[in-house]
């Protein structure tokens, strides 16, 4: 089990883990375990919505596919052109001791393919996570949400995700508080 706990301490890592690009979007913050969590809750609703995928490899997916982060640190697209990250040697070295750790590999291999459709929704996921930070952001009045989403919702690929950022654009981040409300 010595294995387990230490995958466990080191997944348990990406909940200090800030992820770097809201430094150059000037507001809002989020945690590497939050945004995983997210993907990976966006791709179970996407399960349900495609009942056609492999649910249990798209949520799976999800949720390891930045877990080399907590070996790299999350690197945004400026800070990617000086420096080189080495995740197949991150995610060869977080997997050695494990039985399962091909199971994480294979996981992590698909999702940077992007050729499944698994591997598909769970990218349109990632930048949907993305995207709900930024409309949130964006209906409290922060500023710069303007330039990112639009390059955030070209990114999407399937009509699954296009569709679910279309509503998501047309929702206000705090609507689902406001329904049904009443001080009676």
């Amino acid at each position: 089990m010595k294995p387990i706990a230490n995958l466990l301490f080191e997944v348990r890592i990406l909940k200090d883990i800030i992820r770097s690009g809201y430094a150059f979007l000037g507001s809002g913050k989020e945690s590497i375990a939050e945004h995983s969590f997210m993907t990976a809750f966006i791709c179970f609703a996407m399960a349900k919505l495609d009942p056609a995928v492999n649910s249990e490899k798209l949520v799976a997916m999800a949720l390891v596919h930045d877990i080399a982060e907590a070996r790299t640190g999350d690197f945004n697209y400026v800070e990617k052109k000086y420096s080189t990250i080495d995740e197949a040697k991150a995610i060869s070295h977080l997997i050695k001791p494990l039985s399962f750790g091909n199971d994480i590999k294979n996981l992590i291999d698909e999702f940077n393919s992007g050729e499944t459709r698994e591997a598909k929704l769970a990218n349109d996921a990632d930048q949907i996570s993305f995207i709900l930070e930024l409309k949130k952001l964006d209906d409290t009045g922060a500023k710069g949400t303007e330039i990112w989403l639009p390059v955030v919702l070209k990114r999407l690929k399937t009509d699954t995700g296009i569709q679910m950022a279309q509503s998501i654009m047309e929702t206000r981040w705090d609507e689902w508080w406001m329904n049904d409300y009443s001080e009676e």
